[in-house]
């Protein structure tokens, strides 16, 4: 029997998952690697230690499964968008991996938005520039790291950087370069015109040769095999952008349904066969599927502050849960469920990481008083994560024709009924889940099984392994309830957001 295995690096997990051509999965491993913050709004990882457990989740996969390496007929790589992986001229890293969530950079959008760079880049990328794109990171590096720039042999994106490893090939995948602000989407290919309104003419050839989702990008070397277990000569694709991965493992290959992913970013998509070109949404990059462009509103603003939250605000809850056999989410998503739609909790602004709305944005719980309970707090960071993703939402339902089906929801939050409900509701849509454990690497595997010709096509292969699971429609009473909340929501931000820049002077002194 042949299996497929994906990869999933995400900003500081790492999991390779293997599934047969049904989509069922065999098994799956992951490792944390950790998250540097060395300043501030920084937020870096280790690339050697990345790679390091990109080959022990491999053996490890391996050794649990007891599929045999040979039988792995091929592999396919996602991972956070964004960011920036840089390979040096020295053949080593040419310095930390830098992670989606960086805010270092901040002040290069606003520049290019004020002085007209932006609106010239996005004639050609039909993208406006965020802080954590390679284009302003470089920007960054170039004012403050002029050493790391002059050894850069290979600019790359998270998941390129694995394949990379890998393969010894540097390609790089179009779906996640044409949404870094560096491809010119309507020729599809790098332009000099794009680099030359960041300066960055001289990086030209450091961009890797591009390639698509479906393409063999190279094959499992010597050096890799030895390393991670894979048989050498294994066919590797070219994989693609983490929300493009989970957009097909929950079967959204066609214009009708939104894609949701609750993760350490809220990302809120849809496909169309062109892109909206008048600036109502953040991003248009190429989709895997060729004929489609993928239409994104998205921030890091979802279910990585559930994260904070709990590691942060329950520790002790965490152990109890885990000595008694039990899970913290369990007892969160009884807390949520305890307080009826109608219940004032606090607003809370999932803005710890960065923000959708102001550069400086910080989190914030807004209305505490003492009736209130960690049981509160926890709705309240659920409910903030739903009513930021519904902000996305609601700015791509405003370029689109006709009403989606549904939303189709992955991600963490996509594991908890009550939450999933919540999204129902707040949103005033029906959502469906899928019955995965991780959808990036079935999105990924579903990829290496096209590329490798078990499937005549993407879209054959998706039918064949996505599992869709159970429809939750919305309670148009909680609905109404949760949007009286919401407007409070957007109110508080507008109330706030003259004070962010003043904090911002008063946190670097």
């Amino acid at each position: 029997m042949k299996y497929y295995m994906g990869l999933d690096n995400g900003g500081t997990t790492t999991k390779a998952a293997i599934y047969d051509a049904a989509g069922h999965e065999i098994g799956v491993a992951s490792r944390e690697t950790r998250m540097l913050t060395p300043k501030p709004g920084w937020t870096e990882r280790d690339m050697d230690e990345m790679w390091d457990a990109n080959c022990g989740v491999i053996r490890d996969v391996l050794e649990r499964t007891r599929v045999a390496p040979e039988d792995i007929a091929g592999v396919a790589v996602c991972g956070h968008g964004k960011g920036l992986y840089l390979w040096g001229k020295d053949g080593r890293p040419a310095r930390n991996g830098i992670i989606s969530t960086d805010n270092r950079a901040y002040a290069y959008p606003v520049k290019w938005q004020r002085d007209g760079t932006e609106a010239r880049a996005f004639e050609l990328s039909c993208q406006h520039v965020m802080a954590c794109q390679p284009v302003a990171l470089l920007a960054w590096l170039k004012d403050n790291e002029p050493e790391v720039m002059d050894n850069i042999q290979w600019v790359f994106e998270c998941k390129d950087y694995v394949r990379f490893r890998l393969t010894g090939e540097a390609r790089a995948e179009i779906t996640d370069y044409s949404g870094a602000n560096l491809v010119n989407l309507h020729t599809r290919q790098y332009d000099d015109a794009l680099l030359d309104c960041f300066g960055l003419r001289g990086l030209r050839g450091a961009l890797p040769p591009l390639c698509r989702s479906l393409d063999i990008a190279g094959h499992v070397s010597e050096e890799a095999a030895r390393r991670c277990g894979l048989k050498a000569g294994t066919p590797v694709a070219g994989g693609m952008f983490d929300i493009d991965a989970c957009a097909i493992a929950v079967n959204v290959l066609d214009a009708q349904n939104v894609c949701m992913i609750a993760g350490t970013w809220s990302i809120n998509e849809y496909l169309r066969r062109e892109p909206v070109v008048d600036g109502r949404v953040r991003m248009n990059s190429l989709f895997a599927l060729p004929d489609y462009y993928l239409i994104e509103e998205s921030s890091p603003t979802s279910a990585g502050n559930n994260e904070w939250f709990i590691k942060t605000l329950l520790p002790e809850a965490q152990a109890e849960a885990k000595a008694s056999g039990g899970s913290v989410y369990d007892v969160m998503n009884a807390w949520a469920a305890s307080l009826p739609p109608e219940t004032f909790v606090p607003i809370f602004h999932p803005f710890l990481m960065a923000s959708n709305t102001h550069p400086n944005a910080r989190g914030s719980f807004i209305g505490l008083d003492v009736s209130h309970t960690r049981a509160h707090l926890a709705k309240s960071v659920y409910e903030g994560i739903v009513f930021c993703h519904r902000y996305h939402l609601e700015k791509l339902l405003a370029t689109r024709r006709t009403p989606p089906d549904c939303v189709r929801l992955a991600g963490g939050a996509a594991r908890s009924g009550v939450w999933t409900k919540m999204f129902a509701d707040i949103l005033g849509l029906p959502v469906e889940t899928v019955d995965v454990n991780e959808t990036g690497a079935l999105g990924c595997a579903i990829a290496a099984a096209a590329a490798t010709g078990a499937y005549p096509s993407l879209e054959a292969a998706g039918r064949a392994m996505c599992p869709i699971g159970r429809r939750v429609t919305p309670n148009m009473e909680a609905h109404r309830a949760y949007d009286r909340r919401y407007r409070m929501y957007l109110r508080v931000i507008e109330c706030l957001d003259p004070l962010w820049d003043d904090l911002q002077r008063c946190i670097e002194g």
